[in-house]
C-alpha cells in the first residue's frame, strides 16, 4: 500500500475511504455528532494522512475517528481493533532499546515504526480514553509514550485490560513480546 511519496494511488484511497466509512458507521458510538462527509472531505484534502491511515490499516490497526478538536479543527484517529494491532507486535520501545539487544533483537521499535507511519504513539491518558468506547487489549497489550523519567532510567510502559480494569506496567525498553505491540493516533 506504500510507495516512496507516502500517497495512495487513487484506487487505494478509494478503497480506504470505503472501509473507514463502513468502520464509522458501524461504530457510531466512538464519534457522536461527527459527520462523514466533513471527515472525509478533510482526509481527501491531505493525502499525507489518508496514506498514514492506510499504513494504521495495513498493520490491523483498525483505525476510526474517536474525537474533533474544535479549535484546530482536526478530526482524531486511534488505532480501534480489538488487540494491540498485528502487523505491530514483537518490537521493542524504542531504537536505543533495539541497540542495547545483544541477542535476539526484535525486527523493528515502536517508536520508529510509528514515525515512519506518520503517526504518534498513543499516551497513558490516550489509551485511557480509548478504553472508555470498548474493551481494547483483553489478550495483548500496548506500549504508550513513556515519560522521559521512566525512559532515561531504561524503562518503558504499556498498557492493557484484564478485570474489566485497563492496568499500565513498565517493562525494560529493550523487551519485546508476541503479544505487545503499540496502538497510534494521527490527527487530520
Amino acid at each position: 500500500m506504500t510507495n516512496s511519496n507516502k500517497e495512495l494511488s487513487l484506487e487505494q484511497s478509494e478503497e480506504l475511504l470505503r472501509a473507514l466509512k463502513a468502520r464509522f458507521e458501524k461504530n457510531m458510538n466512538r464519534h457522536k455528532g461527527i459527520e462523514w462527509a466533513k471527515v472525509q472531505a478533510k482526509l481527501k484534502a491531505n493525502p499525507e494522512k489518508l496514506w498514514s491511515l492506510g499504513e494504521m490499516e495495513r498493520t490491523e490497526g483498525e483505525p476510526d475517528v474517536v474525537g474533533h478538536d474544535e479549535k484546530k479543527d482536526e478530526y482524531i484517529f486511534y488505532d480501534c481493533s480489538a488487540e494491540s494491532p498485528k502487523g505491530r507486535r514483537s518490537v521493542c520501545y524504542d531504537r536505543e532499546a533495539l541497540e542495547s539487544r545483544k541477542k535476539h533483537k526484535p525486527e523493528n521499535n515502536a517508536i520508529d515504526m510509528a514515525a515512519d507511519m506518520g503517526i504518534e504513539l498513543l499516551t497513558e491518558e490516550q489509551y485511557r480514553e480509548l478504553q472508555n468506547l470498548g474493551n481494547f487489549d483483553m489478550k495483548t497489550s500496548s506500549w504508550v509514550k513513556t515519560p522521559a523519567n521512566i525512559r532515561r532510567h531504561g524503562g518503558a510502559i504499556f498498557c492493557d485490560r484484564r478485570y474489566d480494569t485497563v492496568f499500565v506496567y513498565h517493562n525494560g525498553a529493550e523487551s519485546y513480546y508476541a503479544a505487545r505491540g503499540f496502538r497510534g493516533s494521527l490527527r487530520v
